[in-house]
C-alpha cells in the first residue's frame, strides 16, 4: 500500500478511535497499524486495532470492529480510498482499495523517476551516520568475507541514504601490530630466496604467491636499498608491503564498484597519542586494575562474561584497545549513529568496545548510548565451483579472493578481448554483489559459481535483470514517447495480475524504510526478486501491445513504472540494469 494512501487511512482510523474513546471517557488510543494480509483474497490491507483495544475497552473485538467500520465510512475521503471493509475472524478489519487508489503509484513513480522511494532529507531522527566496512588488514588480497562486507556495507549505505541520512563510508586499516610484522617477515624471507616449502621458512609467514610479487616489486622500486641496517631494512619492507597491498585492495574495491569517503589508519591512533589517552582516561575513573603483570578493563561492569586484558605483561596492547580509541574518534567527529559491518568472529569484541566507550564517556562527560556502535555481523561464505568447494586460490595461498570470485562469476577467459573482458567483469560484479546481499547477513552463504554463470531463471540476478531488459524491449517495440504514459487511463488496469504488480510497486517506499531501520539490505534483494516475479506473471497473463490504444497505454504505463523501480532498486545494490540481455 502506497505510503500516502496508508497514512491517509491511518489518519481516518485515528480520528474514529479518538472519537469513540472520548465518548467512553477512555484514555488516548495507540496509533493503528496496517499490514498486508497474507492471503490476497483477504483484501489489500488489514488492521487488528479492535483486537488490541477490546480488553481495555471491555468490548467484544468484533463489536468494536463493527463500530470502527461504521464510523470510518462516514469519514471524508473514505469512498475515494476504500471500496469495502470487512470484519474477519475474531476482529480483524480487512480493507479493499479503490482502483484509483491502487493505480496512483504509477503516476507517482513516473513523476519521481529515480527519486521514487526516497524521503526528504532531514526527516529521519539521525541525519548523519557512519558505516565502517571491509576494514581488511593490509596483509593480503581481499577474501570473499571482505566481499560480503563490501556488498552489505555499500548497499546498506545506499538504503540509508534513501531515508535522508547523510552516510559516511569508512575503511579502517589495521596497519599496526603482529600481523603487519609477519607481513614484513614474509617479504624479507622471499627476498632472501626462501619459499614456503623451504627449510627456514618462518612458521608465522604468509604463504601466498602475492608475497613473492611484493618482493619482486620492492627490489625494483626506489625504496630498495642494500646498505640499510637490519632494523631499517625491515621497516622499509614493512612500509612498502603495506602500501603495495593497500593499492591492490583499492584496485579490487574499484573493480567491485565500492568507494570510501575515508581510510583511517590504526597506526595514527598510536602516533597521535589517542591510545595512551584512552588508557589514562579509563585508569583515572577506576575502570581498570592490575593483575598478573597486566592491565585489565572491568568489562563485567557492563555485562561482559569476564574482565578483559588491555595491556599485556610485555607492555603491548590487546587489539580492542585501539578499537576503543577509534570509536572515540568516531563520536568526536560527530557520528552519533555508527554501524560496523564485520564478520561474526568479531562478536566477542562488541562488549569490550562498548564497555571501554562507556568508561571514556563517564570520564569526558559524554552521553554515548550503551548500544553504541551498532553491528551487522555476517557469517562465512562457502564457494562452490564445478560441484566442489573451493578453499584456496593460487594467488592468496589459503583463501578465495574477491578478484577470483568476480572473474569466475563473469566467466573470464584469457582469450577474451578487452571489451569482452570488461563486459564479463560487469557480469561478474553484478552476480557477486547481488548474490552476497541475497541472504540475511547472519546466515551462512553458499556461493555457487556455476549458478552465477547460468543465463536462466534459476540465477536470481539474471532473473531480475532480465525483467528490466524485457520491459525495455517492449517499450522500444512500442516506440512511443514515455511522457505520453502519464496521460494513460489507469482505470483500465483491472486484471488480477496487474493488481498484484500494483501492490508490489506500492510496497517499495515502505520496504526501504523498514530495511534501513532494520539494517537489512537483503530485504531489497528479496523485494526485487518478488517484483520481477510479479512482472513475469503479468506479462504472461496480459498482453501489452494490444490493438486497443487506451488499454495498451495503461499497460505500458504500468510496465514503465515497474522498469523504473527495478532500476532504482538494482542501483541501490550496486548492480547494473541492462537494457539488453
Amino acid at each position: 500500500m502506497l505510503l500516502t494512501n496508508k497514512n491517509h487511512l491511518i489518519e481516518m482510523l485515528s480520528a474514529v478511535l479518538q472519537g469513540l474513546a472520548q465518548e467512553r471517557n477512555l484514555a488516548d488510543t495507540p496509533q493503528p497499524r496496517l499490514e498486508r494480509p497474507k492471503a490476497v483474497d483477504h483484501g489489500d490491507v488489514a488492521c487488528n486495532i479492535a483486537l488490541q483495544l477490546s480488553k481495555a475497552w471491555k468490548l467484544n473485538p468484533r463489536e468494536l470492529a463493527q463500530a470502527i467500520v461504521e464510523r470510518l465510512q462516514q469519514q471524508a475521503g473514505y469512498a475515494d480510498l476504500i471500496t469495502s471493509c470487512e470484519i474477519a475472524g475474531p476482529g480483524f478489519i480487512n480493507f479493499r482499495l479503490t482502483n484509483a487508489a491502487k493505480t496512483t503509484v504509477i503516476q507517482e513513480i513516473l513523476t519521481a523517476g529515480p527519486a521514487f522511494g526516497r524521503v526528504m532529507p532531514g526527516i529521519t531522527p539521525v541525519s548523519k551516520a557512519m558505516i565502517e566496512f571491509v576494514s581488511a588488514n593490509p596483509t593480503g588480497p581481499l577474501h570473499v568475507g571482505h566481499g560480503r562486507q563490501a556488498a552489505l556495507g555499500d548497499a546498506l549505505a545506499n538504503v540509508l541514504s534513501t531515508q535522508g541520512v547523510d552516510v559516511h563510508r569508512e575503511f579502517y586499516y589495521n596497519d599496526a601490530g603482529v600481523q603487519i610484522a609477519n607481513l614484513a617477515l614474509s617479504v624479507q624471507a622471499r627476498l632472501n630466496g626462501l619459499k614456503p616449502t623451504d627449510p627456514g621458512w618462518p612458521e608465522q609467514a604468509y604463504n601466498g604467491e602475492y608475497i613473492a610479487e611484493i618482493a619482486v616489486a620492492y627490489q625494483a622500486s626506489p625504496a630498495y636499498r642494500d646498505d640499510l641496517t637490519d632494523a631499517n631494512k625491515v621497516e622499509a619492507i614493512r612500509e612498502f608491503a603495506v602500501a603495495y597491498l593497500r593499492n591492490e585492495q583499492d584496485i579490487d574495491l574499484q573493480t567491485f564498484g565500492v568507494k570510501f569517503d575515508c581510510y583511517y589508519l590504526e597506526s595514527s591512533l598510536y602516533t597521535d597519542g589517542s591510545v595512551a589517552q584512552i588508557v589514562d582516561d579509563l585508569q583515572s575513573i577506576g575502570k581498570t586494575y592490575e593483575s598478573e603483570g597486566a592491565l585489565w578493563l572491568k568489562t563485567t561492569d557492563d555485562g561482559d562474561d569476564k574482565d578483559r586484558v588491555m595491556r599485556k605483561s610485555d607492555g603491548s596492547f590487546t587489539y580492542f584497545v585501539p578499537d576503543v580509541a577509534y570509536h572515540t574518534s568516531k563520536w568526536q567527529r560527530g557520528f552519533e549513529k555508527v554501524i560496523n559491518v564485520q564478520g561474526s568472529d568479531h562478536h566477542g569484541t562488541i562488549a569490550r568496545v562498548r564497555s571501554g566507550l562507556q568508561g571514556v564517556a563517564k570520564k569526558r562527560e559524554w552521553d554515548i548510548p550503551k548500544t553504541y556502535p551498532d553491528y551487522v555481523l555476517h557469517k562465512m561464505v562457502t564457494v562452490m565451483r564445478n560441484g566442489e568447494e573451493v578453499k584456496i586460490s593460487k594467488r592468496a595461498g589459503s583463501y578465495v579472493t574477491v578478484r577470483d570470485l568476480v572473474e569466475w562469476s563473469g566467466g573470464i577467459t584469457p582469450e577474451m578481448t578487452t571489451s569482452e573482458r570488461e563486459l564479463a567483469l560487469q557480469r561478474g560484479r553484478d552476480a557477486v554483489r547481488f548474490f552476497l546481499i541475497s541472504r540475511k547477513a547472519d546466515t551462512e552463504f553458499i556461493f555457487d559459481i556455476d549458478l552465477a554463470l547460468q543465463q536462466n531463471d534459476e540465477n536470481p540476478v539474471f532473473y531480475v535483470q532480465y525483467a528490466h531488459a524485457r520491459i525495455c524491449s517492449i517499450l522500444n517495440q512500442w516506440g512511443g514517447q514515455l511522457s505520453d504514459l502519464k496521460a494513460a487511463d489507469l482505470s483500465l488496469l483491472q486484471s488480477k495480475a496487474s493488481d498484484h504488480l500494483l501492490r508490489r510497486l506500492a510496497e517499495y517506499p515502505e520496504m526501504l524504510t523498514d530495511a534501513a531501520a532494520d539494517l537489512a539490505p537483503h530485504a531489497l534483494a528479496f523485494y526485487l526478486r518478488d517484483l520481477a516475479g510479479d512482472f513475469h506473471t503479468f506479462y504472461s497473463a496480459d498482453r501489452v501491445l494490444v490493438d486497443d490504444p487506451a488499454l495498451k497505454l495503461a499497460r505500458l504505463a504500468l510496465l514503465s513504472a515497474t522498469r523504473q523501480v527495478l532500476e532504482n532498486g538494482l542501483k541501490l545494490l550496486g548492480v547494473s540494469a541492462p537494457a539488453k540481455m
